[in-house]
């Protein structure tokens, strides 16, 4: 790579995605890094052509970063097709389509990212964000070459709470599941 070679910067600021697998209230240890982690995964239309852009680009700087221009065979690379059944995680529930026309990607972080609403207000009520709603999410891409895996990821900086989406993961509403159910004063008595 030259001086004069123009990159993407590894920082994005996605459109619109929806999030799956949140875990980024409270950290879960990692087995595979072996240590404790907020993560959650990206799911990203593939009609948001600028944020798709914008991941590509992050991609590619990462690995211009630490392999110029001859990255090696085999890289692992964090976009990931939701139209590909061969893709498509094991946790997904079966029978469920949540990752057709979307990219997908897993996202993490050793601290705990931001979170704000919508009016950038803090968000400390995990129950404020879950699995299936939307939000904006700030990112940095970053490569690794740790005995013979190799790749490109992207580190969890902070997240954009935007709207309630369908729960993910089979686990319905229960304003969904029930009607409302009249009752006389007499009858209410736990």
């Amino acid at each position: 790579m030259t001086a004069t070679t123009k990159t993407a910067p590894k920082r994005v600021v996605t459109g619109e995605v929806r999030g799956s697998f949140v875990n980024i209230f409270k950290p879960r240890f990692n087995a595979l890094s072996s240590r404790e982690e907020f993560s959650m995964m990206l799911l990203i239309p593939k009609s948001d052509s600028a944020t798709v852009e914008k991941i590509e680009g992050a991609i590619e700087t990462a690995k211009l970063e630490r392999w110029n221009d001859k990255p090696p065979k085999n890289l692992r690379e964090p976009l990931k097709d939701g139209d590909d059944e061969t893709q498509i995680p094991e946790s997904a529930e079966p029978g469920e389509l949540p990752y057709a026309s979307h990219y997908f990607m897993n996202v993490k972080s050793t601290t705990k990212p931001g979170i704000v609403d919508a009016d950038l207000n803090t968000v400390i009520d995990e129950n404020s964000f879950r699995s299936g709603d939307y939000c904006k999410v700030s990112l940095q891409s970053y490569s690794y070459d740790k005995k013979g895996n190799r790749g490109v990821s992207f580190g969890l900086n902070n997240v954009q709470v935007l709207r309630k989406g369908e729960p993910l993961g089979g686990r319905s509403r229960p304003e969904n599941d029930f009607e409302r159910e009249e009752q006389d004063e007499d009858d209410i008595g736990f």
